[in-house]
């Protein structure tokens, strides 16, 4: 469900929240730094197969990688301890991006970077983790586009020969020769 205010989702947290006014000041002050999140109430499904209704800041965070703007899609899952307990953070890639995993993120999306593991209550929150995630993502981009989406019935069952070169530029500008070009 998705929640439109901080006035909504006090009304609707569930009350299994151990600490709900510092989560509420918490999202508030998110939101207002970052008008591409939003808080939804979702059901998450952890690990050992357990299921809770969490509230969840989904949308896009974003990051300057070469001089150009990018929108991070990402999903910052509150659990109930929160903000005694660190967020569960995921990249939320749409069908058209792959996952590049690295050292702050695993091939599932997941986020893992130390300011989680070493998460402390009274020195990290959600606005200095986002910060973080911008910092790190300008850094090592986590998400790149497909190349050719599974989808696209324009690649499916094409051999490598019907299927066109890609051109790199070099940074000068000027194109690599043909001798360089390769049909990937």
């Amino acid at each position: 469900m998705t929640v439109t205010t901080v006035h909504d989702l006090r009304r609707i947290l569930p009350k299994t929240y151990d600490h709900k006014r510092e989560v509420l000041t918490e999202i508030s002050t998110v939101l207002s730094q970052h008008q591409y999140l939003q808080p939804v109430l979702e059901k998450f499904v952890f690990n050992d197969g357990k299921a809770k209704i969490l509230v969840n800041l989904t949308g896009t965070i974003e990051v300057i990688y070469g001089g150009k703007r990018y929108n991070i899609p990402v999903s910052l899952w509150l659990k109930e301890s929160y903000p005694r307990t660190a967020p569960i953070c995921y990249l939320k890639p749409t069908p058209e991006m792959v996952i590049v995993p690295n050292i702050h993120v695993n091939s599932n999306g997941e986020i893992t970077m130390p300011y989680l593991d070493e998460w402390r209550h009274t020195q990290c929150d959600l606005h200095s983790l986002i910060q973080v995630m911008m910092a790190v993502f300008s850094e090592v981009p986590p998400l790149r586009m497909r190349l050719y989406p599974e989808d696209c019935p324009v690649y499916q069952n094409c051999s490598a020969e019907e299927i066109s070169h890609v051109t790199l530029d070099r940074e000068d500008d000027f194109p690599f020769s043909e001798l360089n070009e390769t049909v990937c």
